[in-house]
């Protein structure tokens, strides 16, 4: 798992640099940090999605999970689900929603923006 940690621009609504789209397989995932927050991105077939790193339940990175049918995360805790394009719950013992960040992908670099 690769952890990036950089710094958030000064302008809280600008994208930040955070991976190499390349470095992310499809089908795979890894935790980054942006503005101190941690930060799941995940390959789903050539796109990136990025969501808050962390499960409602009982704070388990999401990261560690498993993506399961190519788009749903499955936290390592309890085995909640959310699916990694809307940050929805699908299953398991939460009940709220995981918040999802904006990614854009220039020059063969991922940006995320963090939602507000």
């Amino acid at each position: 798992m690769t952890v990036a940690n950089l710094p958030m621009n000064e302008a809280p609504d600008e994208f930040v640099a955070v991976a190499q789209a390349a470095e992310i397989a499809p089908g795979t995932m890894i935790r980054v940090a942006v503005g101190g927050q941690p930060v799941m991105l995940a390959n789903v077939g050539g796109e990136f999605h990025a969501l808050r790193d962390v499960c409602g339940h009982r704070n388990a990175p999401l990261s560690r999970g498993r993506l399961l049918d190519g788009h749903i995360v499955e936290c390592p805790l309890h085995f909640a689900q959310f699916d990694v394009r809307t940050g929805c719950l699908v299953d398991g013992p939460v009940s709220a929603d995981i918040p999802v960040h904006a990614v854009r992908i220039e020059g063969g670099t991922v940006y995320i923006r963090l939602a507000r």
